[in-house]
Parts: C-alpha cells; sequence; structure tokens
C-alpha cells in the first residue's frame, strides 16, 4: 500500500471565492463558514480528478490538509483566519468521508503572530475528536515572514507538544505564505523547515517532550544537502559529537517532496528508512512535467523505486509503514489495492 502523508485539500473554487469576498468584507457579513452539502463535495470535478492523480501514480491514500499558502494566518481580524479554517476542515472532512478508502484528514488549526500557539486548540480538538483528522500542520511563521514567533526552541511552543502527545498526533511543519522579506513562499519553505530541523536538534525539545513525532516536510529544507556545516556548528557551538548530532537527527522524521533521485538518496541514507516516509504534495507546485522522465515532478514513486540500495523493507517503510506507525489514529485496513476513482 503506498500512504502519501503530505497532500492539500483539491476544493471547489467556490470555496476560494467565499474566501476572496471574507477579505474584501473584513466581518460585514458575519463569519459564518462556508458550507457544501456532502453530494456535492463528493461529486465535484476537483475532488474526482484528485482521484484520477491518485491511480495514475499508485498512491493508495493521501493524508489531505489545508494548501499552506491559502492559510492566511497574517491576516486580521483573526475572525477571518479562524472561519476560514474551519471551513477547510469541515470540507476535508467531508471528502474523508466520501472516499474512506482513499482520504484522511490533516488540520491546519488557526496561529497568528503575538497570540498563544493555544490559539487553535479548540479548532484542533474540534478535528480530531469530532471530525476524525488524524495529524496537524504546524506554521513556524505564522507572520508570514515578519519574524516575531520565537524558533521551535522556544517554551511558546511547549503547550503545542504537550496537547500534540496528548492526543497521539504527529505535526508536519510546513510554513505558509511570506508577505514579508524577499521570499516566494517556496523559497520560505525551505527557510523554515531547515530552522525548525536545527531549532529542535540543538534545544531540549525532544529531550522534555520524548512522544513528540514531528515530521519536516521538504525532505528537511536545506539539512540533508549542508549536513556538513550543521555537524560542524554542532560540534563547535554545543560541545557535542558528530554522533550525537546525527542520533539527535533521527529524533524528528522526513517527507519524500524533494523531486529529484539524488536528494532522495542523500536524505535516506542520512536519516534511514525508518525515518522518511512517503509524501508528494501532488498535485501541487510540482505539478510542471519533468522533460528528463516525461512525468510531473511530483511522481515521486518511481524516484525511490529506482534507488536501487533500499531493499524491499525499505520502500515499504516509505510507503507504508512509518505511516501507519505515527499516524497511530489512521485506522487504514491493511489488505488495501489502488482503488478506482469510486472510492470502493
Amino acid at each position: 500500500m503506498v500512504i502519501d502523508v503530505h497532500a492539500h485539500v483539491c476544493a471547489a473554487p467556490e470555496l476560494y471565492q467565499w474566501k476572496s469576498v471574507q477579505l474584501s468584507a473584513r466581518g460585514a457579513h458575519g463569519y459564518a463558514p462556508k458550507r457544501f452539502s456532502d453530494e456535492y463535495v463528493r461529486d465535484h470535478p476537483d475532488t474526482k480528478r484528485n482521484l484520477r492523480i491518485m491511480d495514475s501514480v499508485g498512491t493508495d491514500m493521501q493524508l489531505l490538509s489545508p494548501r499552506p499558502f491559502q492559510l492566511m494566518h497574517a491576516e486580521k481580524p483573526l475572525k477571518i483566519m479562524e472561519s476560514w479554517a474551519v471551513a477547510n476542515h469541515d470540507y476535508i472532512a467531508q471528502q474523508v468521508k466520501a472516499f474512506p478508502n482513499r482520504f484522511r484528514g490533516v488540520c491546519a488549526p488557526p496561529q497568528a503572530s503575538g497570540e498563544p500557539v493555544s490559539l487553535g486548540f479548540a479548532e484542533l480538538e474540534r478535528c480530531v475528536k469530532e471530525l476524525g483528522f488524524i495529524g496537524l500542520l504546524i506554521d513556524t511563521d505564522p507572520g508570514e515572514g515578519d519574524s516575531l514567533t520565537p524558533t521551535l526552541a522556544d517554551e511558546y511552543w511547549y503547550p503545542l507538544w504537550e496537547k500534540m502527545v496528548e492526543l497521539d498526533i504527529p505535526g508536519l511543519i510546513h510554513s505558509s505564505g511570506c508577505k514579508h522579506g524577499r521570499e516566494s513562499y517556496s523559497q520560505h519553505f525551505i527557510s523554515e523547515e531547515s530552522l525548525a530541523v536545527l531549532s529542535l536538534i540543538n534545544s531540549r525539545v525532544l529531550d522534555d517532550f520524548p512522544k513528540v513525532k514531528i515530521i519536516v516536510a521538504h525532505g528537511g529544507g536545506s539539512v540533508p544537502y549542508q549536513i556538513g556545516r550543521w555537524q560542524a556548528d554542532y560540534v563547535m557551538k554545543q560541545g557535542g559529537t558528530v554522533e550525537e548530532f546525527n542520533r539527535r537527527l533521527r529524533l524528528l522524521y522526513y517527507d519524500t517532496c524533494l523531486h529529484a533521485k539524488k536528494s532522495l538518496e542523500m536524505l535516506i541514507s542520512l536519516v534511514g528508512s525508518s525515518n522518511v516516509l512517503f509524501g508528494t504534495e501532488n498535485p501541487g507546485s510540482g505539478s510542471a512535467t519533468n522533460p528528463a522522465t516525461g512525468r510531473s515532478y511530483d511522481d515521486i514513486k518511481p524516484l525511490i523505486d529506482s534507488i536501487d540500495f533500499l531493499s524491499d523493507l525499505d520502500r515499504r517503510n516509505i510507503f507504508e509503514h512509518n505511516a501507519r506507525r505515527l499516524f497511530s489514529r489512521a485506522n487504514i485496513p491493511v489488505a488495501h489495492q489502488t482503488a478506482s476513482s469510486s472510492g470502493m
């Protein structure tokens, strides 16, 4: 079975049109989240398109979350962002209900610069306890480049780690937009992921919360490629050893959303197959056609299949076993073959 842990909702354009009206009105018409009928979500062409793409690349199940660059964490008033989160989560829950063999839900709780991380806990609990969601996205920079939110090493984040352990859910590090500074949002992802990994490794977080489950999107940002520099920095500034740095690196998990075989080989060689989860963001920013293969960049499974040093167990870890282990609330059937777009 192939489980894609990094996928985002393919929603009806009407959902995003409602968001545009909300932004224009700034609450003048209230904040009631947009609702759709179950039949509308089930039969919408964008839902069907997502299923066809999954079938075409051999993905059995996707873990769906809201699209990060759409999260609006830096928008004011907060009620706009909070109602948008509810609308996204309800839509994802309807897709999961319609196709329970193909989808599971991952939420993106409300976050805001200058607000406590507990701001989104009520929505997080609703998603997990009422909607059956199995994980969350963690935006390390809800101010979208304003540099006001502390790094993950700071105790500001401790209530979130406690809540994740309490609910037994993993978090996927995935920043949102970038309104400030010189980066596009795609560039900002890599900066924030690199900072997240190094902040966690160089802090007490992973010691204070040994049961917390954290996945870093896009292969860990710059960390695999710049590993020598980060090892040297750890030895010089932390007084540790390379072996200790590498051990702490493997207390985190990483997805495969890298689009290049050599990058995947470097990541898996560094942290091992037990710490890598199949994730593609497909369809997403990698949907352009790779001229070298004739497939989209985010068709990542053939890249992993072509890595000759991987054993059958390594591939099963990456494609399925690690996802089942970390997303313990998922209740994914063990015996499953790629289903048709009917979800049956």
